[in-house]
């Protein structure tokens, strides 16, 4: 896989290019948009939730962020690649190339606006008051997980995209349910039965926000069991991924 990117450098390079200016073609803030939505969002979600869950609770605001930043990398990124195989369906048609680029190009996309936003993050986390440590380098290992992940989710969307354009539709109430089902704006250890807190660790997403907010807010290392859940939900999804690229590789061009 990394011989073949090696090879197609240049496409994967124009590729990432142009889903980067695509995004931002025709806006007069351009690149400031991805620091700037994820901070009105958190605005609307801070007026909001705040008086409800957040009143008395330290450092809310990082925790609402740690939440949202991480959410909407995966939004973004999921849905970039799910779309990736029909978008570019009139290059892989005509040249011969590895399908996978497209949902890398997305994915690397969506990572620089992830990188951008994570800038403002810190910003907050000074603003707020809480101190940096050698533990912040240790954030690394989620977002290389969450990076695997995203694009092993990037490929099986996409593929099912190609059989089943229902499966826009149906993604977009999943998302709903998992925004809701990753504790953003809510505690879990307020639910006191142990099972239900145990339950959200289901939720791949939340384990990688967890992750950041074990970190920055309480500045401690989670555990190596937790660190073996962020790995497997990475190579879980990553490994079906390409066991469906692979398998019906062949197929999408029937279909396309």
């Amino acid at each position: 896989m990394l011989q073949k990117l090696k090879e197609n450098q240049f496409l994967f390079e124009e590729l990432v290019k142009r889903d980067f200016k695509k995004k931002y073609k025709r806006t007069v803030l351009g690149m400031v948009w991805s620091m700037l939505n994820p901070l009105l969002n958190l605005l609307v979600m801070a007026l909001v939730f705040t008086q409800f869950f957040g009143r008395n609770s330290p450092h809310y605001i990082i925790y609402l962020f740690s939440g949202n930043i991480i959410m909407a990398y995966y939004k973004e990124s999921t849905k970039g690649g799910m779309s990736s195989l029909v978008g570019n369906a009139g290059i892989f048609s005509k040249i011969n190339v590895p399908k996978y680029l497209f949902v890398f190009s997305k994915n690397v996309s969506a990572l620089i606006n992830f990188g951008l936003t994570i800038v403002i993050y810190f910003l907050f986390v000074i603003i707020d008051r809480i101190p940096f440590h050698i533990n912040f380098f240790c954030l690394i290992i989620p977002v290389c997980c969450l990076v695997v992940m995203n694009v092993g989710i990037g490929m099986i969307l996409s593929a099912l995209y190609v059989f089943f354009r229902d499966i826009e539709y149906l993604y977009d109430v999943f998302l709903t349910l998992l925004t809701y089902t990753s504790a953003i704006f809510y505690y879990v250890d307020r639910f006191k039965n142990p099972w239900v807190q145990r339950a959200f660790l289901c939720n791949p997403v939340y384990v990688y926000i967890k992750y950041f907010r074990t970190i920055v807010i309480d500045g401690n290392i989670p555990s190596l069991p937790y660190h073996g859940l962020c790995l497997f939900y990475a190579l879980v999804f990553f490994g079906l991924g390409s066991f469906i690229y692979k398998h019906y590789n062949q197929k999408f061009l029937y279909y396309i």
